[in-house]
């Protein structure tokens, strides 16, 4: 599937998970909801997908871990924050990097309309 098909897929699932939980709950309940959701699609996901660091010659390999990594392309970070910081930003942006990965999503749940809390990265 296309990258920019698949974003829009996932944001549509995603904004169906937040019609039907609504904003307040941990970030932990939306990343299984949303998972749910993409793997019902029959979308490829990956749930806490680790990403390691590699520093000149070592690798980390408890580096950090991506909420959601969609058909080894999409990176997908979820948060439940009042609102975004430079630090969430510079998160996804880091993600994509390390990983080599095109696209990004990061999706504030904590909001009384998702789609005007969803900011999309470009690697």
């Amino acid at each position: 599937m296309e990258i920019n098909d698949l974003s829009y897929k996932v944001i549509g699932l995603a904004m169906e998970v937040h019609r039907q939980l609504g904003p307040g709950l941990l970030e932990s309940a939306y990343q299984e909801c949303l998972y749910y959701e993409i793997r019902k699609a029959g979308i490829y996901v990956e749930k806490e997908k680790a990403l390691p660091i590699v520093y000149k010659d070592i690798k980390l390999d408890h580096g950090y871990r991506i909420d959601l990594l969609i058909e080894n392309q999409l990176v997908i970070e979820l948060k439940t924050v009042e609102c975004f910081t430079d630090v969430h930003f510079a998160q996804i942006l880091t993600y994509l990097k390390l990983g080599n990965y095109p696209v990004g999503l990061l999706m504030n749940f904590d909001s009384k309309v998702l789609k005007n809390n969803i900011k999309r990265f470009i690697n």
